[in-house]
C-alpha cells in the first residue's frame, strides 16, 4: 500500500530511541517518552499559494527530522505507526 500526503502534509515514521540511559538505567516502554525524531516517508506536492502556483516542500523522503512534541495525527497502516504532520510542524532537518 502506498500513501501520498496532500498539499503541504508529510508522512513520517518515528525513529527508535535508546532504552538505556547513559548511566546504564533501563527505561521500560511504558515510562519512555515518544521520540521527537523521525524519518520522512512521503511528502505532498506542496502548498498552493494565492496566484495558483504550488510552493514546493523543503523536506524529501529519507530526511531525518525533529518535530514538535504534540504535532500531527497518528495513523496505523499495514501494522506500522506513522504521523501525518504539516511541513510547518517540522522544526529541523538532521544532517549527517
Amino acid at each position: 500500500m502506498e500513501i501520498r500526503p496532500l498539499h503541504d502534509k508529510v508522512l513520517i515514521r518515528r525513529l527508535d530511541v535508546s532504552e538505556v540511559t547513559e548511566g546504564g538505567i533501563i527505561i521500560p516502554d511504558t515510562a519512555a517518552e515518544k521520540p521527537q525524531q523521525a524519518e520522512v516517508v512521503a511528502v505532498g506536492k506542496g502548498r498552493p499559494i494565492e496566484n495558483g502556483e504550488v510552493f514546493p516542500l523543503d523536506v524529501k523522503p529519507g530526511d531525518k527530522v525533529i518535530f514538535g512534541k504534540y504535532s500531527g495525527s497518528e495513523v496505523s497502516l499495514g501494522g506500522e505507526d506513522y504521523l501525518i504532520i504539516s511541513e510547518h510542524e517540522i522544526l529541523a532537518v538532521i544532517e549527517d
